[in-house]
C-alpha cells in the first residue's frame, strides 16, 4: 500500500519503516538547515552519508546530532571539503570521492545561496549562478561514474525559479542590470534544467535525476535579505492569498522542508520523479509560461522542464567551465 505524503510530512514520516543500510549518499551543504536534517534522517535510517561543506569546522559542530543518530541507526557519517564557488575546490572534492571508488546510491545537491549582493565566484561567474548551478554541474558530472544503476540525483531548486528563466546570452549580468532575486531565479531554473538533461543522459543505465522545491523555511538561506524583507514578502503573499480566499502562508519546519528531497531520492517511484520537479512530496503540475502563478501556489514553469532548453544550458555550462561531459 502506497502512503500519500504532503506539505506537512517530515523526513521521519517519509522514511518510516525504510531501511537504508548498505546505501551510500552524498549531501552537499551540511553545515546548516536542510542539509543537516537531510543527512541526519538518511544516516538515522542506516545510510552511509558523505556530507560536503565549505566550512568544515562549522559543519562538524552542526552535525553533532547527525553523528549521534547515525550511531543509533547503524548508519555512518563523514565530511568532505567542498566550496561550490571555487571550481578548484569542486574538482578536488570530486577527485577525492573518485579515488575511493565507492559508489553512490543517491546524490542530493542541496547547498546554495540566495539573493546575494552582486559578486563573482573565484572563477568569475555571477555568485548565485556559479555557486548554485555551475559548482554542482561540475561536481555531479565528475562523480557520475560512481552513481550505480538505481541511483538518483536530487537537485534542490525552489519555487523561486519562477522569478526568471536562465539567460544563456548574459549569465553573468555583464549587460543586464543585476537583481538579486532574478539571479536567484535563474540559478534555480538551472537546477531544474540540469536535472532534466542529466536524467536524459543517464536513465538508460538506471540512474534518474529530479529537482525539488523544499517549501518556505526559515534557514540561513535568508541571511542576505534586508531587515524586514521576509516579513514584507509574507505580507504580500498573504494579501494575495486572502484575495483568492485562501488561508495565510505558513513556513515549514526544517524536517518538513527536507522531506521532499528525501522522498524524491528514496521513496517516490523512479519513473514518476525522473526528469520532473517535485514539491510537498509529490510531482508538481506544469504551469504554462503565460499563465499567472503566485510564489506559493503549486506548479513548475514549463520553461524549466523544456528538454531543448536543458540541452542548451548544458552546452553553455560546459563552455563556461571549460569541460565536456557526456
Amino acid at each position: 500500500m502506497t502512503q500519500t505524503f504532503g506539505a506537512s510530512s517530515t523526513t521521519e514520516d517519509v522514511l518510516s519503516g525504510v531501511s537504508l543500510k548498505g546505501k551510500r549518499v552524498l549531501v552537499t551543504g551540511v553545515s546548516a538547515g536542510l542539509g543537516v536534517e537531510t543527512a541526519r534522517a538518511l544516516a538515522a535510517h542506516g545510510a552511509h552519508v558523505v556530507g560536503a561543506a565549505r566550512n568544515l569546522e562549522k559543519a562538524e559542530q552542526a552535525t553533532t546530532q547527525v553523528r549521534a543518530d547515525a550511531a543509533r541507526g547503524d548508519g555512518r557519517f563523514e565530511l568532505v571539503a567542498l566550496d561550490l564557488a571555487d571550481l578548484g575546490s569542486v574538482r578536488a572534492c570530486a577527485d577525492q570521492l573518485n579515488a575511493t571508488g565507492l559508489p553512490f546510491d543517491l546524490v542530493i545537491a542541496n547547498a546554495g545561496v540566495m539573493a546575494t549582493p552582486f559578486g563573482h565566484t573565484k572563477d568569475g561567474f555571477e555568485t548565485q549562478f556559479g555557486t548554485n548551478h555551475l559548482g554542482h554541474f561540475v561536481l555531479v558530472n565528475r562523480i557520475a561514474g560512481l552513481m550505480r544503476a538505481g541511483a538518483r540525483l536530487v537537485n534542490v531548486s525552489s519555487a523561486g525559479h519562477r522569478f526568471a528563466d536562465v539567460d544563456l546570452k548574459d549569465p553573468n549580468f555583464e549587460h543586464t542590470p543585476y537583481d538579486p532575486f532574478i539571479a536567484y531565479g535563474r540559478s534555480k531554473t538551472a537546477n531544474i534544467l540540469f536535472a532534466v538533461a542529466f536524467d536524459a543522459r543517464h536513465r538508460t543505465r538506471g540512474v534518474r535525476a529530479t529537482a525539488v522545491h523544499p517549501g518556505g523555511i526559515l534557514t540561513e538561506l535568508t541571511r542576505y535579505m534586508p531587515a524586514g524583507g521576509i516579513e514584507a514578502m509574507v505580507a504580500r503573499i498573504n494579501e494575495q492569498a486572502a484575495a483568492e480566499g485562501k488561508p495565510p502562508f505558513q513556513f515549514k519546519t526544517i524536517p518538513q522542508g527536507a522531506a521532499t528531497a528525501v522522498w524524491a531520492g528514496v521513496v517516490g517511484a523512479a519513473d514518476a520523479v525522473g526528469g520532473h520537479y517535485c514539491e510537498d512530496c509529490h510531482v508538481s503540475p506544469v504551469v504554462p509560461d503565460d499563465q499567472p502563478i503566485s510564489l506559493v501556489s503549486a506548479g513548475v514553469r514549463a520553461y524549466a522542464l523544456d528538454p531543448v532548453h536543458a540541452e542548451a544550458l548544458w552546452a553553455k555550462s560546459e563552455e563556461m567551465v571549460g569541460e565536456k561531459f557526456s
